[in-house]
């Protein structure tokens, strides 16, 4: 409540108290929310639009005092998303534009979208994805084969060299992200990346154990229910308020967002 409070104390904001609801505004919301299909949740990734491009704006830059990367994600209707890259490691120009272009694209993908239209200044990382230039160093061959690697996770890839103006609010960015973090805006996330994207270890995924999710998750995906008649009813009346869309588990919720579900390993991990 007073991190609430602080965080509104900039605003105008006048409270009064709310009237009553009528009964027939009351009905017509409990009639809308018995209309929902268990059987066929609706995704909370359906404004995404995935099957309309998204365009990324990137930069990379190395600098004495570091090296970073920026992104700038702008979707079908508009909606931007702003994200920065802060290396743990030493990295030239070169390396930092491949490496906002493979973190632009795994971002991206785990939003659900299947095209997308690439935008960077540096010809020495556009040609040689489009096949004009063949990549000499064995870094940037390594490089290269892991862009391949993510591009062929979407319907539609397309990459563009632009000119500097046109990239000015990543450059912008990508510079500030190289020096300090004390800087940046609070909307702007940042991540520290500890290791290169092409050092990194690809590891077999095993099976997490069991959760109270487990049972949720079984049923919203393919309808399976408890032999216990008593046990499948409560496990279908719980299953209303969860939705399991793009291979995420959900809370359903009407008045505020869509909750996430994680595990407890992946809780500690946040925490």
């Amino acid at each position: 409540m007073t991190k609430w409070a602080v965080e509104l104390a900039e605003h105008d904001i006048a409270y009064r108290p709310r009237t009553a609801i009528k009964a027939q505004a009351l009905a017509d919301f409990l009639a809308e929310g018995a209309s929902l299909s268990l059987a066929e949740p609706i995704s909370p990734l359906k404004e995404a639009r995935p099957g309309e491009p998204w365009v990324l704006f990137m930069d990379g830059v190395s600098s004495k005092e570091g090296s970073g990367a920026s992104l700038l994600l702008i979707s079908s209707t508009g909606k931007e998303l702003t994200y920065a890259l802060r290396f743990d490691f030493l990295a030239s120009n070169n390396e930092a534009e491949y490496e906002a272009l493979l973190t632009g694209l795994r971002i991206a993908h785990q939003m659900g979208v299947t095209a997308i239209k690439a935008r960077s200044d540096s010809q020495l990382v556009v040609h040689p994805v489009r096949g004009e230039y063949e990549a000499k160093e064995d870094i940037m061959k390594k490089y290269l084969a892991k862009v391949r690697e993510a591009i062929s996770l979407f319907h539609v890839f397309e990459i563009e060299r632009v000119a500097g103006s046109q990239n000015k609010r990543a450059d912008a960015l990508s510079k500030l992200a190289s020096s300090s973090f004390a800087h940046l805006n609070k909307k702007v996330l940042v991540e520290l990346v500890k290791q290169k994207s092409i050092g990194q270890v690809q590891v077999l995924a095993i099976d997490s154990p069991a959760t109270w999710m487990t049972p949720l998750v079984d049923f919203l995906r393919s309808g399976v229910l408890p032999k216990d008649k008593t046990e499948a009813r409560l496990l279908q009346l719980r299953a209303a308020k969860y939705a399991y869309a793009g291979g995420t588990f959900y809370r359903r919720s009407y008045l505020s967002p869509w909750l996430k579900c994680v595990t407890p390993e992946e809780g500690d991990y946040v925490l």
